[in-house]
């Protein structure tokens, strides 16, 4: 992740405008002692900046919660900091290059909030699962063009690598986004889908509840597959091939195949390197044989009464609210100026939490810097902190 190593925090008169970046409020942790979270505007993406303060220099970085893609925004965001804070920079693992010529001429990198708000539905879609180097994706974009493909990863360098080429091969039938898995599904509308492509995810051995795949996965696979539709699990991983065995037979009725060792038609280079170390290569295809409804979702995040009394959000810190269908937890507070409050918040379902931030100033009360991604279980989630903010 990009960061910079300071001789000292400078804070600045906020709001500020440094070039071509905004700088909107700083939120301090409830220990000032720990460094303080810098709101950051550029090229219409708002996040945070992250100051942490040590014993020898002080670190700038990201949060990990609003992090924007690519990495460009945040590294010339890093830059404008230091520079207008008069900030001496120690070390760092920033450039000052300019921004990819292939990454200002795209359009495939999306928000969750484009899918959420006006899914495609003009064609077949297929989505990929953990893309990595992008290989098998952009192979079956460009064997497919009339299919419309969605690649979810996380890893910022691969998905900037899958964006340039994305450019260079004019491929216009590619969606990227930097989104978890497991929540995305719940936003594709049912009966739309033809293959979901899982190839080698991360095991988690040790933290089996991390895994893509789940029944619930399955679940919800099921429904966005339309009849006939596929859910392929490709691994190395003998441990995930048996949990996938048994996941896949959960159902009260389910169809799917095996395989092993089989040569597919593009493989990755990880996939590769396993094939010379002669390890074997596991397939696991789940079918949908069932024409699934539309989910049913209603509400917003809208707040009952915009005031809020600041002094609410300690007694939140408390506990942890937990209902059948998931929870809420106050993970940190922020004082921002003299009055005001910030609190990171863990939302949703158990299995698959949203962490997000709830700023409330001047007594009123808003989400920032966009609101939660609109899951059944946040909506839930919202009208439990709605009543807790307000009685």
């Amino acid at each position: 992740m990009p960061h910079l190593h300071i001789e000292s925090f400078k804070p600045l008169s906020l709001p500020a405008q440094c070039g071509d970046v905004e700088f909107l409020f700083q939120a301090d942790y409830k220990d000032g002692r720990e460094g303080a979270l810098i709101a950051t505007r550029y090229k219409e993406r708002e996040f945070f900046l992250v100051h942490k303060k040590g014993e020898t220099k002080e670190l700038l970085k990201s949060d990990k919660i609003t992090r924007p893609s690519p990495n460009f925004l945040i590294k010339h965001a890093l830059l404008a900091y230091a520079k207008c804070s008069g900030s001496v920079i120690i070390d760092s693992n920033v450039d000052n290059a300019p921004e990819n010529t292939h990454l200002k001429t795209h359009d495939a990198l999306k928000s969750i909030s484009f899918f959420a708000d006006n899914f495609p539905r003009d064609r077949e879609v297929r989505i990929e699962i953990g893309f990595g180097s992008a290989r098998h994706l952009l192979h079956q974009a460009a064997a497919n063009p009339d299919i419309l493909f969605i690649g979810l990863e996380i890893h910022k360098p691969s998905i900037e690598q899958a964006l340039k080429q994305i450019v260079i091969q004019n491929l216009t039938n590619v969606m990227i986004l930097d989104y978890d898995a497991r929540l995305f599904l719940e936003f594709v509308p049912s009966n739309i889908v033809g293959k979901i492509y899982v190839h080698f995810p991360v095991p988690w051995d040790k933290k089996p509840h991390r895994r893509v795949i789940s029944e619930a996965f399955l679940k919800e696979s099921e429904r966005v597959l339309k009849i006939g539709g596929t859910l392929e699990l490709r691994t190395d991983s003998e441990n995930y091939y048996r949990f996938a065995l048994e996941t896949f037979s959960s159902p009260a009725k389910s169809r799917f195949d095996v395989r092993k060792n089989q040569e597919i038609a593009i493989s990755s280079k990880y996939e590769d390197r396993w094939k010379k170390m002669e390890k074997n290569i596991y397939d696991v295809t789940f079918t949908s044989e069932v024409e699934s409804p539309e989910p049913d979702m209603v509400g917003d995040f809208s707040f009952s009464s915009p005031v809020v009394e600041g002094s609410i959000v300690d007694r939140l810190s408390k506990e942890t609210y937990k209902r059948e269908w998931g929870f809420i937890h106050v993970e940190r507070i922020f004082t921002v100026g003299e009055n005001g409050r910030m609190i990171r918040l863990a939302m949703g379902s158990f299995d698959r939490p949203e962490s997000t931030y709830v700023l409330i100033e001047n007594g009123s009360v808003r989400y920032f810097p966009s609101l939660p991604v609109r899951s059944s279980a946040n909506l839930k989630a919202h009208i439990l902190l709605d009543e807790l903010l307000h009685g």
